[in-house]
């Protein structure tokens, strides 16, 4: 099954939907790595689950 996870950048926030499979979610929320599970996400979609910045403020912040 697929799911779609909702929420906001936690700076300026932005809205985002990450659409990822279930079974990879719940691995993940099991503590398996973000990058083993959702292989198929960009690393700013992983961070963006990870941190909740989305890639605009993690550039505005860190830059590249």
């Amino acid at each position: 099954m697929i799911i779609t996870l909702t929420g906001n950048c936690v700076v300026c926030g932005r809205p985002f939907e990450i659409t990822v499979f279930e079974d990879d979610f719940e691995a993940w929320q099991n503590g398996a790595l973000v990058q083993d599970v959702f292989w198929y996400l960009t690393s700013d979609e992983r961070e963006l689950l990870i941190s909740g910045i989305c890639e605009i403020c993690w550039t505005k912040m860190f830059g590249e």
